[in-house]
């Protein structure tokens, strides 16, 4: 395959494309542009690159739940004749090793720029024009010129009209990943993604984790059946799972907070932590982008775009979270390649959201991709559904990883896979299998009839699809 190239562009500008915030969705988009031939800078605001992601969010926490990951195994190390007497955690050294990651991973995305001869630019970049971006550091105002400007400039954290963020005391996911200390006992509002994850955390570490979520599940989006196993194994993990519970109040009474809910039944409580982390959801960060000078418009806290990242202004791009979406860091890369790449004249289509997988990296794990059943039934389709519990995998039960399933949901008329739902150890990592059979439109006789290695996690995917139409085997 030949190195591509994308159409040229005369204009007396300073870079062909210019790229405010440099995570995944950033960074990767402006390598693409300057593979693709192009003059390509990029803005961020803060000290590294990388973004949320790299710094405070997707790498770091995975450290952090992979410290988790170690500690659930060795408690449990009897279980495989390792006896371990005084088992102590060093909670300092946890988060240490965090951030020691968060740094490598920072240094990697600089060495990448370096190498695609990326101009970086550091300091807090608006719009002054549609191709004019003023970059303003230590006082100091540089103005670029660009022909393209993609805003990749993330989202932050959301909170409630009752419940006010000190965060000291009453906190967002980037304190809760820097604590001096381990709290005893900890209130997490919001069991999306986030706060499930750091649920999971700070249970395997020793706090005592009470979960409060509004909806009637935690993911609440995720298929319901998976969402029930998970609670299941977090409420036998020791952790206390609200569910359909209001949150009244939140209020910090010396060094600890004071959470009032309202409890499905009606009944009021109130939750005493030492620290309370509001994991409610995430807006997008289009405060002083110069947006209303531009005109580019914003809807729900998002920037507006079409299936290609284009603003209602010619030559304004928004990709990854600030265009609101499915917020995740791999559906910003994607965005950010399939916007230049149309910029370039190459061809390329809208991302089909069903196509995008998403993740919570707990233990039990989960994933999915496509339609839960509930949506694919309200959509009109007649489905079967396969599934295949981890308790009945060799692999599983070797690992003493047995706690979860695989569901796969297809259309009963053509056979074609629908929706692919995981709750177990491997989940994160089985789903690309899956990814790849959503996006060629496969079958539950193609998936059953691939030959998968034994013993795998992943022959349970295989089983469900059997089980689909009942020719599983082993259950």
């Amino acid at each position: 395959m030949s190195k591509q190239e994308g159409k040229k562009f005369t204009h007396s500008y300073d870079f062909d494309v210019a790229i405010i915030g440099s995570g995944p969705g950033g960074y990767e988009t402006a390598i693409r542009a300057s593979q693709l031939g192009y003059k390509v800078c990029i803005v961020e605001k803060e000290p590294t690159l990388g973004g949320v992601c790299l710094n405070w969010g997707c790498i770091p926490t995975k450290s952090l739940l992979k410290n988790a990951e170690v500690i659930h195994t060795l408690k449990h190390a009897k279980e495989f004749g390792i006896n371990i007497p005084n088992m102590e955690i060093d909670f300092a050294a946890i988060i240490q090793r965090s951030r020691s990651v968060a740094a490598q991973m920072a240094k990697g995305v600089d060495y990448l720029m370096r190498k695609n001869k990326i101009t970086v630019k550091k300091g807090y970049g608006k719009l002054a024009s549609a191709h004019e971006i003023e970059i303003e550091s230590d006082g100091k105002v540089e103005k670029i010129t660009a022909l393209h400007t993609i805003l990749a400039t993330g989202t932050k954290a959301k909170s409630l009209p009752n419940v006010t963020v000190d965060r000291k005391r009453i906190i967002t996911s980037y304190e809760a990943m820097i604590l001096p200390e381990k709290p005893k006992t900890l209130t997490i509002i919001g069991a999306g993604a986030i706060g499930v994850e750091f649920a999971y955390f700070y249970n395997a570490v020793g706090t005592k984790v009470t979960l409060v979520e509004y909806m009637p599940q935690i993911l609440p989006n995720e298929d319901e059946e998976i969402s029930t196993w998970l609670a299941r194994e977090y409420k036998k993990q020791g952790i206390d799972v609200m569910t359909g519970a209001k949150v009244e109040s939140a209020s910090v009474e010396g060094e600890q907070v004071k959470t009032v809910v309202t409890d499905a039944n009606g009944n009021k409580k109130e939750l005493i932590s030492d620290y309370c982390l509001v994991a409610v959801g995430l807006t997008g960060n289009i405060e002083n982008l110069g947006l209303e000078k531009v005109g580019v418009e914003t809807e729900k806290g998002f920037i507006k775009v079409d299936g290609f990242g284009r603003t209602n202004v010619e030559g304004i791009y928004a990709i990854g979270d600030v265009a609101g979406g499915m917020l995740l860091a791999h559906k910003a890369s994607v965005e950010g390649i399939n916007c230049i790449e149309t910029i370039a004249g190459l061809p390329t289509q809208p991302i089909n959201p069903l196509e995008i997988p998403a993740c919570t990296y707990c233990q039990p794990s989960v994933a999915h991709v496509g339609l839960t059943e509930k949506a694919a039934k309200a959509q009109g389709y007649e489905v079967k559904i396969g599934r295949f519990p981890f308790k009945a995998s060799g692999k599983a039960t070797a690992a003493g990883e047995t706690a979860g399933m695989v569901k796969l949901i297809f259309d009963a008329k053509y056979g074609e896979l629908l929706g692919a739902h995981i709750v177990g150890h491997e989940a994160t990592e089985m789903i690309a299998e899956l990814c790849l059979a959503k996006k060629m439109e496969a079958t539950a006789d193609w998936i059953h009839k691939t030959i998968h290695a034994h013993p795998t996690f992943s022959e349970a995917v295989k089983e469900a699809a059997a089980d689909a139409y009942g020719e599983a085997i082993n259950i």
